[in-house]
């Protein structure tokens, strides 16, 4: 199916006609789901439909659902999960449980939204923890140290793997020192090249085999002091694609958010010229969506083959009981909490 290499988010809980003519004529890779496109399990699964009707194929549906704050679907009709925190506080002592409590507790995850229709989860986080970062990783982050962000990183990708859900590795290369939420503005990191390297690159190195990737709007000055890593050649070339070594498919994070700068239309462009494969527009806002689809080419090259692999690991999971998993998850992680 011949798409355009751009992902793009909806207003709201059922598909508008004026949407549905765009996902037709845009026809965007993929879509992302967000609380304010969720109202009951059919509604989703509704909406998820529609919009692939509307797309001719079974594009990948994204969503947030790492758990703690960052849960798209929550109570009433699903469970809340528990954030990253509490199974790196397990990993310290028994790192065995740990793992195993992660991979439940993703495989969990997976079986909520696989019948939804949802096979794309922005999880894991190989974000490290630092003390002068903003909280916005926070508690989202599995630790502060190299080893358990890693190992539980790919815990947590391969739980949703086993479900049938693929995993986007974020934030490359590192949203862990940023100093200022990038959904606001411009976060600026001046740790070296040697504070990098073995800590915050490392993390990302080690999970470089992972399908799908996001990228973090931070300036790293010791590498680009101008752009960041989102719309940097410098660091998508030298860091993301080179020393860290990945090469899955590279999303940037939200081109809607207030760290970039610029029209849609710019941002787009810088994003694409440093080499990202798939621009990501998330708050549904159609006059946003039509200049970023303006700006995506079809997806072709290095990139299509990427998002072939990546798409070649979905497959029907077997059945598990959440419950029963969540459950075990609950007393594996309980002292930690």
């Amino acid at each position: 199916m011949t798409s355009s290499a751009f992902i793009t988010g909806l207003a709201g809980v059922k598909l508008a006609p004026s949407e549905r003519a765009f996902l037709k004529s845009a026809a965007p890779w993929g879509l992302i789901l967000f609380a304010r496109n969720v109202d009951k399990p059919d509604q989703v699964y509704g909406l998820v439909n529609d919009a692939r009707d509307a797309l001719g194929w079974c594009a990948p549906v994204l969503i947030d659902q790492e758990g703690g704050r960052v849960q798209r679907l929550g109570p009433p009709h699903w469970p809340a999960y528990p954030p990253a925190e509490p199974f790196g506080a397990l990993f310290r002592r028994e790192p065995e449980a740990a793992l195993e409590a992660v991979r439940l507790n993703s495989r969990a995850l997976a079986g909520d939204l696989h019948p939804l229709g949802i096979d794309v989860d922005c999880l894991p986080v190989a974000d490290l923890r630092h003390p002068d970062g903003h909280g916005i990783i926070g508690n989202r982050a599995y630790g502060d140290a190299v080893e358990p962000v890693v190992e539980l990183g790919r815990a947590a990708a391969e739980g949703l793997l086993d479900g049938g859900v693929l995993p986007v590795l974020k934030h490359i290369p590192g949203h862990g020192r940023a100093p200022a939420d990038s959904h606001e503005r411009l976060p600026r990191v001046s740790a070296s090249k040697e504070e990098l390297v073995p800590n915050d690159f490392a993390a990302f190195k080690a999970l470089n085999d992972l399908p799908l990737g996001m990228t973090a709007h931070v300036v790293y000055e010791a590498y680009d002091p101008d752009s960041p890593a989102t719309t940097s050649a410098i660091m998508m070339n030298e860091v993301i694609r080179g020393l860290i070594g990945f090469d899955g498919l590279l999303m940037t994070d939200d081109l809607s958010m207030g760290a970039l700068a610029g029209s849609f239309a710019q941002r787009s462009r810088s994003a694409l010229k440093a080499g990202c494969d798939l621009l990501l527009h998330c708050n549904g806002r159609m006059e946003e969506m039509e200049q970023v689809a303006a700006e995506a080419p079809q997806l072709a090259g290095k990139a299509l083959e990427r998002a072939d692999k990546a798409l070649a690991l979905r497959r029907p999971p077997d059945a598990v009981d959440g419950a029963a998993l969540r459950a075990r998850v609950a007393e594996l992680i309980g002292a930690a909490v």
